[in-house]
């Protein structure tokens, strides 16, 4: 709408110049010529003219009017959109020394971690440095040590082996078909078995597996049994051991150092080859039945015909090889010694027969090893209290209690102040 008037105007404007120049053209002061009578009176058409002249200034002037208001508001809508950008320009600035400010405090915090990271780098390679460098200190430390104590393990180990090999004999064992030597001295390999204390179930698996173990490895050399000291025990543990002995091929040889009683005499007896000292002590006596506590008369009978049984297998064949009965072994028994209990040094032992051979010395060859080494096993008390405890009784007294055995098995065991007990 503002276009359109403008246009007008400047039309009305553009048609009203030529009368203004003519009225310019009048100089100052003169009067305007006015129409004489002469003039030819007004046409209708120049009436029309001069109303459309005059409309046509009026709406120039409205149209000037018009324009001048469209100035008016142009110039405030421009004096506006002047302080609008002004205004922009002026956010558009703050905010660029806004980026600014946050571009430089970055680029601060940036630079700043970096000189960080440039300190932390170099700190951290001097630390890695002095590490290497401790390390390397730690390495030539642990290198000397290590020298100097494989050296010194090289030493203790050269100590021990001197020791160990002190700890051995020089001299091997010896096998001889013949271990009795003309000299009376018999020679001991290391084909030995200790047997010591009562006898048991668990000393007839010891001395019976070495049996068979002996004669695996050599059924020719002799093999010994040796008694240090055992009171007898059980007569089936007794009898396993006597059957492994006639069972071997290699000879087994029984030699009694210094005592054997009942179940260990029957063994020592009954050997094909066998030796003591001569101040060494066999005894020989019929089962006892004191250690079976308390039993009814039945009981007892039938323990007494299983004691019978038992004697009549072992007395036997010992009456036999003294050259008497077995009633005549009995007798002789009980005229040595009031409770039967028969006992005899080793010189008159072998004169009864209860021993072959008495001997003047043993050598022991098969300790090549010395008996005081920390870990060196006693070849002589092996055996001694296998698989029995030492206690004491209600009274104070030192007792072994026997293990429990079957009920067709006997002790026959020489036990005279009741060391040995039966629970």
């Amino acid at each position: 709408m503002k276009t359109r008037l403008t246009r007008a105007a400047l039309l009305s404007l553009a048609m009203a110049a030529p009368l203004h120049a003519a009225d310019a053209t009048a100089s100052p002061g003169t009067t305007p010529t006015i129409a004489t009578a002469t003039e030819p009176a007004p046409t209708p058409d120049s009436a029309a003219q001069e109303t459309a002249k005059a409309e046509q200034e009026r709406l120039a002037l409205e149209n000037a009017l018009v324009d001048e208001r469209v100035k008016k508001e142009t110039s405030e809508m421009r004096a506006e959109l002047s302080r609008l950008r002004t205004e922009k320009e002026l956010i558009a600035e703050r905010l660029n020394l806004a980026e600014l400010k946050r571009q430089s405090e970055s680029q601060a915090e940036i630079t700043e971690s970096k000189i960080q990271e440039e300190r932390l780098s170099r700190e951290a390679s001097i630390a890695k440095a002095r590490a290497e460098a401790l390390t390397n200190e730690l390495k030539a430390s642990q290198a000397e040590h290590s020298l100097e104590l494989e050296k010194l393990q090289s030493e203790i180990a050269r100590y021990r082996a001197k020791e160990e090999r002190s700890s051995y004999a020089d001299a091997p064992p010896e096998y001889l078909d013949q271990p009795l030597r003309d000299d009376g001295v018999l020679v001991i390999s290391d084909r030995r078995i200790p047997l010591n204390g009562a006898i048991t179930t668990d000393t007839a698996d010891f001395v019976t597996d070495r049996i068979h173990y002996y004669n695996n490895q050599n059924s020719t050399k002799p093999i010994f049994i040796v008694i240090d000291e055992s009171p007898g025990g059980s007569v089936m543990a007794g009898y396993r051991i006597l059957k492994a002995m006639e069972a071997s091929d290699a000879p087994v040889h029984v030699v009694v150092k210094s005592f054997a009683a009942s179940m260990a005499a029957a063994i020592t007896t009954l050997a094909k080859e066998s030796y003591a000292y001569p101040n060494s002590v066999i005894l020989h006596h019929q089962i006892s039945s004191t250690l079976f506590g308390r039993l009814n008369l039945t009981e007892q009978a039938e323990l007494l015909k299983d004691s019978q049984r038992w004697w009549d297998r072992f007395g036997t064949p010992i009456a036999a090889k003294m050259g008497i009965s077995k009633e005549e072994f009995i007798k002789r028994m009980y005229q040595a010694s009031s409770s039967g209990d028969w006992s005899e040094f080793g010189t008159d032992a072998a004169n009864l027969k209860w021993v072959d051979h008495i001997v003047s010395g043993i050598e022991e060859t098969s300790f090549t090893r010395s008996p005081d080494a920390a870990d060196a096993d006693s070849k002589s008390k092996k055996t001694a209290g296998l698989g029995l405890t030492e206690s004491v009784d209600e009274e104070g007294h030192p007792v072994m209690y026997l293990p429990r055995i079957n009920a067709k098995d006997v002790y026959f065991l020489y036990n005279p102040d009741g060391y040995y007990r039966m629970r």
